[in-house]
């Protein structure tokens, strides 16, 4: 199974980077390029355990479902999302929050499982992993900026 893990330091309180990563709102704002969108479960708000989200979006160019239930949370250092239904055979995501000076570490690690065996597999060498790296790494510099312009947008 490939493992994605991608850290970024945000220059923001660790309770911040936290709900802003289980906001719904704000994961479709950080999401705009594959045009995601709340469609099911829990569609505004902050997810808590327990909760399913059912996303919408463009992937390849091809408008995909997938449903995913938040399994565990530590408010304000981690919560675990898993694949329910979608495109993936299945995925499991973890969500990390560390306070350090300044600020707080937001570790995103993503092992997922391709559907479809050895073509999955291909599918994953060819392009999939890399594609999911940069889906991960763009929603946490879009999260970092939300964080650290907070104080300047309640001014």
């Amino acid at each position: 199974m490939p493992t994605i893990k991608h850290q970024e330091f945000i220059k923001a309180p660790i309770e911040a980077c936290f709900d802003l990563a289980r906001n719904v709102d704000i994961h479709t704002q950080t999401t705009s390029d594959t045009k995601e969108r709340a469609v099911g479960g829990v569609t505004k708000g902050l997810l808590e355990v327990g909760d399913t989200v059912t996303w919408e979006a463009f992937h390849f160019g091809v408008k995909q479902r997938l449903t995913a239930k938040v399994t565990e949370m530590q408010k304000p250092y981690q919560f675990v999302d898993i694949m329910l239904n979608g495109a993936f055979h299945s995925f499991i995501h973890i969500h990390q929050f560390s306070e350090v000076t300044d600020g707080t570490i937001m570790t995103d690690t993503f092992q997922y499982k391709s559907p479809f065996g050895l073509i999955g597999n291909m599918a994953d060498i060819l392009f999939l992993k890399k594609y999911m790296h940069r889906f991960i790494v763009f929603r946490a510099k879009a999260l970092k900026e939300i964080a650290e312009n907070m104080d300047s947008i309640a001014k």
